[in-house]
């Protein structure tokens, strides 16, 4: 029963928990750099692990997976706006430097703001003071800030290069004021999955992403079950509510999407971050909300008249039989 804490045990609670707010496929963007000589500010955000090509360049000199500024000869420092995928509360960064050893960023120093639009006018707080950095290395720093924020400036001393940037945080709840459905599995409404059976193919994560899977990577896939039951996933919606609708997409998966899938639901309201094994083994039994039905290769599937009304719930476990993979979920329902 592999979870989030046991598939990284070394990795801070901030970063095993929260959501990645710089993730280029949850919407966060490049807004501006000071420079971007060797390597565009954009594969910074990139969801993808940062890979090395020993041979690679290109006709700025050597491709680097990530972000990478000149060498500076005339003082200053080098800095960028990123915008993230939500608004949202910020508990923790992960900078970094992979693959960068002689030309990695000493130092990094991280601002935020609260804004529709970047200006010289913009208001910047500091939430990440200055912080040393080494070569080919993740580094992680907890964030003390309260606030919501909507854009990141990282400042970098004086140059070098910054393989990924993530920030990792609860966004904002989408919450509808004309009472209308949202997705409370969504990770840009806080949905975070908590443990999986098996996760051999493609990045789970995506499976709570906007929009559609690109590709048959772009989602959680299974590896062949050959022995007895089947594969699980417990997802921490992003606020406790009421479900009216479930939505199944196989986009992509047509001789490997599985044959049936089920949800199970619970209303765990003083579960804490800490209990992720005691919750894995009490999502045995909760309670039916949807029964298992069929599935079919590359489509989306609804269901709703299939669901079973038990009231306002805060966790969820989707059932695949007996294996293979799924683009996307959606659980759509009504804040409680």
């Amino acid at each position: 029963m592999p979870t989030i804490e046991s598939l990284n045990p070394d990795i801070p609670l901030f970063a095993r928990t929260g959501i990645n707010l710089a993730s280029a496929g949850l919407g966060a963007r490049a807004v501006s750099a000071s420079d971007e000589f060797f390597a565009p500010l954009e594969r910074m955000l990139a969801d993808a692990e940062p890979v090395f090509y020993p041979d690679r360049f290109d006709d700025h000199g050597k491709w680097m997976d990530g972000w990478e500024t000149r060498r500076r000869r005339g003082g200053g420092h080098d800095h960028a706006v990123i915008k993230l995928a939500a608004p949202g509360r910020i508990l923790g960064f992960d900078v970094d430097t992979r693959h960068f050893t002689g030309n990695y960023a000493p130092a990094c120093r991280i601002e935020a703001a609260s804004t529709t639009e970047i200006t010289e006018e913009t208001r910047w707080a500091e939430i990440l003071p200055h912080r040393p950095l080494g070569p080919s290395a993740q580094h992680y720093f907890r964030c003390e800030s309260y606030e919501s924020w909507t854009h990141l400036r990282l400042h970098i001393y004086p140059d070098g290069g910054v393989a990924r940037l993530r920030v990792f945080g609860v966004p904002e709840l989408d919450a509808r004021p004309d009472g209308e459905a949202i997705d409370l599995a969504a990770s840009l409404n806080g949905g975070r999955i908590l443990a999986m059976s098996d996760a051999h193919y493609g990045d789970y994560t995506r499976l709570l992403a906007p929009g559609r899977g690109a590709n048959m990577g772009d989602g959680w896939e299974t590896r062949r079950r050959r022995e007895p039951g089947h594969d699980w996933m417990v997802i921490a919606l992003g606020a406790r509510g009421l479900i009216e609708g479930v939505r199944v997409d196989t986009a992509h998966f047509k001789g490997n999407f599985p044959d049936r899938c089920s949800l199970l639901a619970a209303d765990m309201q003083n579960f804490g971050d800490g209990l992720t094994q005691a919750l894995v083994t009490d999502s045995m039994f909760w309670k039916t909300v949807l029964p298992e039905v069929s599935l079919g290769a590359d489509a989306i599937h609804e269901f709703r008249a299939e669901l079973h009304d038990i009231g306002p719930v805060t966790h969820v476990r989707f059932n695949i039989f007996p294996d293979g993979g799924v683009s996307r979920l959606r659980i759509l329902g009504r804040p409680a």
